[in-house]
């Protein structure tokens, strides 16, 4: 039932909750406020400076997770448990005062508000459940065949932060609206301006489950436009920081994006939800050992993507390893130690066998070398301790054998001279690229100050090679791993990206979000087993999401024709949205047409994305100044316009209550997957499409 204010028994509940959400609010405050005291003495209180240092540090991300908007809800839904529970509907479903989680608790006949973050009062009580409490999960669970002991469910309305109205579901008397809820459907359509937003009020059954994941769980959901697949995975991540606080305060949590335009719309969902202390890069950001100068043709950028380049590199670096074949001899006071050349060789082989990091090697050799010399001066008499071993191990001679035989690499020093050094080049790659391939990676001219053992500063990268600098890198060197990953858009990453990113999760889960529909690089992924052996989570469980709740069906519909003829197995996707518009029109001009468009759309609430062909983004931008429509570019992240211009190669992930589409057929002509890109530019639109061209339609599409 929605709230009627006519109804005087209906206004005293609704000014009862209203007061509740006030109340909710004050204790925020003084929860940030003690937070803040705290903060203010922590240096007389943190003991040894280090200790204060890290109280402090402690203190300022509490006070930042405590932070209130008041234009956002503290709290978008109530459970009310029905006086007498089922037997064991209860059990699992546990309130505590803290992480609303004591086992075995009896919820019957209790009242949980859920909200976005724990709020308690000054005595302790909660006045608003997290979103992720045990407790909570009924909320998104519970149903008429399966109440879980609630008896009603609550939905809340507002605008602008007020609370507007209510809506209520008596699960055990077999009443549910589901997506029939006016205030759920309200809220999932609720025109978008500005950055993503959180979906924590109107997660779905099949999305919490995939939230709700443990730790431990490598996940890889193939999402169709539109079904939340993003939100899923950055929820997934809040929900685990709050089940795994400290473990992943100190392993980290990495929120992998397409692009920084698309990191940029997704920065403000983790700290709506409370969580301030999560990585977010790009693939290219997170790779990005040395300056970009240079542009790789798409033939060497297919390459230099290929796994095959992992086992070129390996044998690249391990190729720098020479067997020794003189003996070592190290003068120490009056003494000489020797070692023999067989010695040397034993204990080169035995590092090599051992499959250690390169680097780790090379100081693995290092100290057998000097334990073998320790052991000759103990065989005389003497007692050398660790002093001595870190003096014989940096000695001159042993300096020179390890040169000579495991040499120091550096990992653009290695890249450069394989791709400078056609000799290396060949060799390396003997049997595993053929030589056009070779050819296509290879310089022109080498450069004359190449060193293995340092990065040069005057060579021109590319970022596939700083991709394939990581990857020597990590040959090299461990990288540091984080507790859980999430990869979006992990359709469009190469083999060599994938492996990038597995590096950074080796001893952690990930969450692997994409659509194989959308993939748009040349070496997009067509099956996830592939994309999730590279990405190290061969076992990863795949997870589809096909109903969309935010692309309207008649946008849908239209994105859906082109689906037969992209060339992956992907379960087909529905809408549950039977509003929204979509027009076809044929464009005289874009100087008439395109304001035309953009001024209808000013007329209705809500974002607006004009979305063209990159070519085409500069006339349309002139188009629109000369009209004088304000605008801002996609890549403009502080710009607060409500019409924006976007290129179509940076359109993926972004969405728009009003699309404006130019010349699909100049989309699809100017890459060799355009298909794919028009697919993403089409299936941007949360209300209202319009397509814009002078030139014919692509075939598929008006099929």
């Amino acid at each position: 039932m929605t709230v009627q204010k006519t109804d005087p028994a209906l206004d005293a509940e609704l000014a009862a909750e209203r007061h509740h959400l006030t109340s909710s609010r004050a204790a925020l405050r003084r929860m940030r406020e003690r937070a803040e005291g705290l903060y203010r003495t922590g240096d007389g209180v943190g003991g040894d400076p280090f200790a204060a240092e890290s109280l402090g540090r402690a203190l300022a991300q509490r006070i930042a997770e405590l932070a209130d908007d008041p234009d956002t809800p503290l709290f978008f839904g109530r459970l009310d448990h029905a006086e007498h529970a089922a037997d064991g509907a209860a059990g699992e479903h546990t309130v505590g005062l803290d992480a609303v989680d004591t086992e075995h608790a009896d919820n019957a006949g209790a009242s949980f508000h859920i909200g976005r973050r724990h709020v308690v009062d000054d005595s302790g009580e909660p006045l608003v459940i997290d979103w992720r409490a045990p407790v909570s999960r009924a909320y998104y669970q519970a149903s008429a065949r399966q109440p879980m002991g609630v008896a009603r469910r609550r939905r809340y309305g507002f605008a602008a932060g007020a609370l507007t109205g209510f809506e209520d579901e008596h699960l055990t008397a077999g009443e549910e609206l589901g997506t029939a809820s006016r205030i759920l459907t309200s809220e999932i359509e609720r025109p978008r301006v500005g950055p993503m937003r959180d979906i924590v009020s109107t997660i779905q059954p099949e999305q919490d489950d995939l939230v709700r994941a443990e730790l431990a769980v490598s996940l890889c959901v193939q999402g169709a436009p539109g079904t939340g697949k993003t939100a899923v995975g950055l929820h997934r991540a809040a929900f685990l920081l709050y089940h795994h606080r400290e473990q992943l305060r100190r392993s980290g949590v990495l929120v992998v994006g397409p692009n920084a335009a698309f990191l940029g719309y997704i920065a403000a969902v983790l700290p709506a939800l409370g969580e301030v202390g999560v990585d977010q890069y790009t693939v290219d950001a997170l790779v990005a050992h040395a300056p970009v100068r240079a542009v790789d043709t798409p033939d060497a950028a297919a390459v230099k993507h290929d796994v095959r380049m992992a086992r070129v590199l390996r044998r690249a670096l391990y190729g720098q390893l020479v067997k020794p074949t003189e003996s070592l001899v190290v003068s120490d006071g009056s003494a000489r130690w020797r070692l023999s050349a067989e010695a040397l060789r034993r204990i080169v082989d035995d590092a090599r066998r051992e499959g250690l990091p390169y680097a780790t090697g090379r100081e693995r050799v290092r100290a057998r070398v000097a334990s073998g010399l320790r052991r000759q001066a103990e065989a005389r008499g003497e007692s050398p301790g660790d002093t001595w071993l870190r003096r014989v191990g940096r000695s001159a001679p042993v300096r020179e054998f390890l040169d000579s035989c495991w040499p120091a690499v550096d990992p653009t020093g290695l890249v450069v001279a394989l791709l400078g050094d056609r000799e290396l080049l060949a060799t390396a790659a003997d049997g595993i690229l053929t030589d056009a391939e070779q050819d296509a990676i290879a310089w022109p001219r080498p450069l004359r100050t190449a060193r293995l053992d340092r990065a040069p500063k005057a060579a021109r990268l590319t970022t596939a090679d700083n991709v394939l600098i990581d990857e020597a890198a990590g040959l090299i060197d461990r990288v540091g791993s984080y507790g859980h990953v999430v990869v979006d858009e992990a359709q469009d990453l190469s083999p060599m990206q994938c492996r990038a990113v597995a590096r950074r999760s080796e001893h952690g889960s990930i969450t692997v979000l994409g659509d194989l529909a959308q993939g748009t690089t040349p070496w997009a992924a067509r099956r996830w087993p592939d994309s999730l052996a590279h990405l190290g989570k061969p076992d990863a469980e795949v997870a589809a999401l096909t109903t969309g709740f935010r692309v309207p069906g008649a946008v849908l519909d239209l994105a859906n024709r082109l689906v037969p003829a992209l060339d992956v197995a992907v379960p087909a996707a529905t809408s549950l949205r039977a509003d929204g518009s979509l027009r076809l029109r044929r464009m005289s001009t874009v100087d008439d047409d395109l304001p035309d468009a953009v001024r209808d759309a000013l007329a209705e609430e809500g974002s607006i994305g004009v979305i063209a062909p990159d070519a085409a983004v500069e006339a349309c931008g002139l188009a629109l100044a000369a009209a004088a429509i304000p605008h801002s570019t996609v890549d403009d992240l502080a710009a607060a316009e409500r019409v924006v211009l976007v290129p179509a190669t940076l359109a993926k992930g972004l969405e728009y209550d009003h699309v404006i589409v130019l010349e699909p057929a100049d989309i699809v002509a100017a890459e060799p997957r355009g298909l794919h890109r028009l697919y993403v530019v089409l299936t941007r639109a949360v209300s209202r499409l319009v397509v814009l061209h002078s030139a014919d339609l692509p075939p598929v599409l008006v099929a």
